[in-house]
């Protein structure tokens, strides 16, 4: 490997040291993470804070993410057309049931949404676009994992199920056992699992092969969405992934997408 690509690749790690956990880092605690004397640090941090990809507190001292991955994120969201096409559809769900209205798509092993409507309502889910949360722990993360082939659900698991509250399912086993009556549904419920008093009901978005591509959800505190308020909301989530798969291009042939799938989408609103 060049020296040229090294640096890049070095470059990249440092960028990805920054997370929602810690989006706050001193030069040590860098380098310390990625195995990189603290020198080469130094000069990496440099030219990122020199490109606006990093800035650094003067009083502190510790760096983070800078304003020109921000507007290449905004670019990024921008020119997705699965975001500007969705956009519509997801405010008319928001209307319907004035709580906040999330579209995602799977990264890895999380789900990271790329558009939110917050409910106009005075208690309610703060939204964040960029967010990421472990797939297997929320209802859009469900609702994709529920459609995708076995193997790779089972690979995705391996990679950690945190136990986040007491209703978490935290093994394979339990989340195998409940996806069934996701694929049934066709939507996906998240009763307090990842985080205590919020629920959450989301439907997966189809390709043209019959495979999840996005989800979109709907998602308030617990006492309001308890479990037969998401039944109710459950088919119109539904509706509005169907209605977007189609406006995209995306189920053009639903009467050809997989049994199992067609079925699912067929039954909850065709």
């Amino acid at each position: 490997m060049s020296e040229s690509i090294r640096a890049v690749e070095r470059a990249l790690d440092v960028l990805l040291c920054f997370n929602r956990q810690t989006p706050e880092l001193t030069m040590t605690q860098i380098a310390e993470q990625i195995s990189i004397h603290k020198s080469t640090v130094h000069r990496l941090l440099k030219t990122l804070e020199n490109k606006r990809f990093v800035e650094r507190d003067t009083a502190t001292g510790v760096y983070r993410l800078g304003i020109q991955l921000l507007q290449m994120a905004y670019l990024t969201l921008e020119r997705n057309d699965l975001r500007r096409l969705a956009a519509p559809f997801l405010r008319r769900l928001w209307e319907q049931h004035r709580e906040t209205v999330h579209l995602a798509v799977l990264d890895q092993a999380d789900v990271v949404f790329l558009d939110a409507i917050e409910s106009p309502q005075r208690v309610k889910l703060t939204a964040a676009v960029g967010q990421r949360l472990p797939a297997f722990a929320t209802a859009a993360g469900r609702a994709i994992l529920a459609f995708m082939p076995d193997e790779a659900v089972q690979d995705i698991l391996k990679r950690g199920m945190p136990q986040y509250t007491r209703q978490t399912r935290s093994s394979p086993e339990a989340f195998f056992d409940g996806r069934r009556l996701v694929q049934e549904r066709g939507f996906a419920l998240d009763e307090q699992e990842f985080e205590e008093g919020i629920d959450a009901v989301a439907a997966p978005i189809f390709d043209q092969s019959g495979q999840p591509v996005a989800a979109v959800s709907v998602a308030g505190p617990s006492y309001r969405l308890a479990h037969d308020r998401l039944l109710e909301i459950g088919p119109s989530v539904l509706a509005t992934a169907r209605d977007i798969a189609r406006e995209i291009g995306l189920a053009d042939h639903l009467d050809e997408l997989p049994a199992e799938n067609a079925s699912v989408i067929m039954a909850n609103g065709k």
